[in-house]
């Protein structure tokens, strides 16, 4: 289980932080004179009186009165525990934690403990796991983990910067994150890991931004009156954002410095079109275009629409995927290397040995930050002056991209090209009949359904297989199954199955999330939806109601965490993408599992990059000095794992 996140090392055990801590710090008597409401409390006391509960049909409602060290009495409601009537029998002291409901004047229950909690062991760290891992068992994994890596973990921060900041050792951060005993061992712990990593990121990111600058080409002007006529013979109209986005890329393209630029814009704004229009332009200079998405069913999906688009204008669209035919490869490579393919379209192995452009021009990467620095490295090196144009379907709110990104160009879509697909999004419990009901109407009115769960093998509902036995036999011959281990043929028959109807319902993992396009689904059911985050979850919903018509987006979700139905409340409540963007950085807390690192920003581990905003520009400046001042104690080593980071990338 822990292997599926990425968890295979004692020091990757260390590195995976809790999300939050459960506190049993005593609440202050002058904070207990002026609660709020939803205020979160925990008290020392004794109960009053006993408790007593009333059972209803399917719940269970326990009260009871509880007084304090200081005196104050209050009443508390416990919902579906009736096991506390008896536990509360004991007159001794207990240690209450609860949230204060203002308008009733009551607690609400959260926890209850016998006895008095000792302040070295009073926050309680929360970790991200599967639901089936005991918390318990990983904290001794931890603290075994600990022991073994005993003087063995480094600091990474130079000198200067640890005097500077008054930073504590990297090991004893680890250890004051996962067994603190106060909130300041947390705040001194995360202060070392957050800069570290902001420091290596800022580091990294301008020694690449320094190289692919320093880039220059010849200038060479597209047709634009050819390209104009193209876009008027079109059977839709282009929206102004789209038209501006060319509008930049093109006179990128046309300058003296290499174009380096990133597209965003939600699902659905048309990024694709832009691309297929540049790479257009791109070939009126008698220029190559390579166009790389993350997987074979996208990359076949684009070269399928592309060789469409281009028919009859005398392009030559050509597919380079992994599986193709040993005589499809041969000739691919062949029409690459001799410059009769205008556009090639691929994966991975454009970059691979043997793929030799004639006369690259420009490369355009999407889903951009699936692909590593030096990946995106090694295509752009098959030119010898490549304009690069990134995209990514999960817009970035422009202040953090200032902050990320620095100096890149940044092109935004923010309009839809037809009307606004209307999506409604709801949460139901995974065994609720609106799940069943929803999917036979969707069926019965010739729609599509998408079922996706988080993992491939274990989990239960989180479990792609379990789920899928499940449909199946529900709705015999009707269920199609996708995951990432089946070979690229039986990942084609699959999506053909259901696109034709075949088999109208796919139960998938996240691989359907990007650039999958079924006009006919108007239904995603997300089982255990809490293990994506928001950004990848409204990735998923863009999916569905792609023809205009009525659409539903169903979160499965039973537990009861009240921060993560905040979090997947936000997606009922709105589907704005930057709004979702900026709320989803806000509450992607440290220790993130990997299934969930796909906000369209690099992936970090301990910082956060709207909480910890002035963290990165600290950081940016004193990447600017170490490299300003590569000699100085301890920077020769950074600069280097820098350039190892980069892979002597010219392009981050």
């Amino acid at each position: 289980m822990l292997f599926d996140m990425g968890i295979a090392t004692p020091y990757q055990v260390v590195c995976h932080l809790p999300r939050k801590y459960d506190s049993f710090l005593y609440t202050s008597s002058e904070e207990l004179e002026n609660l709020q409401d939803k205020q979160k409390i925990v008290l020392l006391g004794r109960v009053v009186g006993g408790a007593k509960t009333l059972r209803f049909r399917s719940t269970s409602n326990t009260k009871f009165y509880f007084e304090d060290v200081h005196g104050n009495q209050y009443e508390v409601i416990a919902w579906n525990r009736p096991y506390l009537a008896s536990m509360l029998k004991d007159e001794g002291e207990f240690t209450l934690q609860a949230t204060y409901d203002q308008k009733k004047h009551c607690l609400n229950l959260i926890n209850i403990k016998k006895g008095r909690i000792d302040p070295e062991h009073a926050l309680v760290p929360v970790y991200s796991l599967p639901s089936d891992y005991a918390p318990h068992l990983f904290r001794g994994l931890v603290e075994r983990s600990l022991e073994a890596l005993k003087g063995k973990i480094y600091n990474r921060v130079p000198p200067l910067f640890v005097e500077k900041y008054r930073f504590i050792n990297r090991e004893d951060a680890l250890r004051k994150c996962h067994f603190p005993t106060c909130p300041d061992d947390i705040h001194q712990g995360l202060r070392v890991l957050k800069y570290e990593e902001a420091l290596m990121f800022c580091l990294t990111n301008q020694i690449i931004r320094g190289q692919s600058k320093s880039h220059t080409k010849e200038e060479v002007p597209t047709d634009r009156q050819k390209l104009r006529n193209f876009v008027h013979a079109l059977p839709y109209l282009l929206t102004e954002d789209q038209k501006n986005a060319i509008a930049d890329c093109l006179k990128d393209m046309e300058s003296s410095s290499c174009m380096y630029r990133l597209l965003q814009g939600d699902v659905g704004t048309g990024k694709t079109l832009v691309a297929a229009l540049l790479m257009y332009a791109n070939a009126t200079r008698n220029s190559q275009s390579a166009f790389m998405a993350p997987t074979d069913s996208l990359a076949r999906q684009h070269y399928k629409n592309l060789k469409k688009m281009f028919d009859g204008t005398g392009l030559n669209v050509v597919l380079l995927v992994g599986n193709l035919s040993s005589a499809g490869k041969k000739s691919a490579l062949e029409e690459i290397s001799n410059g009769s393919a205008d556009i090639v379209v691929g994966t991975h192995a454009l970059f691979s040995k043997g793929v030799d452009f004639l006369n690259l021009g420009l490369a355009i990467i999407d889903e951009q930050h699936k692909f590593g620095v030096a990946q995106r490295a090694r295509l752009v090196e098959k030119g010898g002056h490549v304009d690069v144009l990134l995209m990514s379907a999960t817009p970035i709110p422009r202040t953090l991209t200032l902050t990320i990104y620095g100096d890149l160009d940044i092109s935004t879509l923010t309009q839809f090209p037809s009307s606004k697909r209307s999506v409604k999004t709801r949460i139901f419990t995974p065994k609720a009949s609106e799940i069943k009901t929803a999917v036979e109407i969707s069926l019965k009115t010739g729609h599509r359904v998408y079922v996706v769960c988080p993992q491939i093998e274990e989990g239960g509902l989180s479990s792609v297989k379990t789920v899928y036995d499940a449909y199946a036999k529900r709705y015999p011959g009707k269920v199609a199954l996708l995951h990432g281990k089946m070979d690229e043929d039986e990942k084609e028959a699959a999506l053909l199955a259901f696109s034709s109807g075949v088999c109208p319902i796919l139960v998938s993992t996240s691989v359907i999330e990007v650039g999958i396009d079924v006009k006919e689904a108007n239904l995603m059911i997300v089982y255990d939806p809490t293990h994506f985050a928001l950004s990848s979850l409204h990735q998923l919903r863009g999916r569905v109601g792609r023809d205009g018509s009525d659409a539903s987006f169903v979160l499965a979700y039973g537990g009861d965490d009240e921060d993560e139905l905040e979090k997947l409340n936000v997606l009922v409540n709105t589907d704005d993408g930057f709004a979702i963007a900026e709320k989803d950085l806000a509450m992607r807390g440290p220790g993130t599992i990997a299934g969930t690192r796909q906000s369209g920003l690099p992936d970090f581990s301990f910082v956060n990059v709207i909480d910890d905003f002035k963290m990165f520009e600290f950081a940016r400046n004193d990447a600017t000095y170490i490299l300003n001042h590569p000699t100085e104690h301890g920077f020769s080593y950074l600069i280097k794992e820098a350039e190892k980071a980069s892979g002597d990338a010219t392009l981050a």
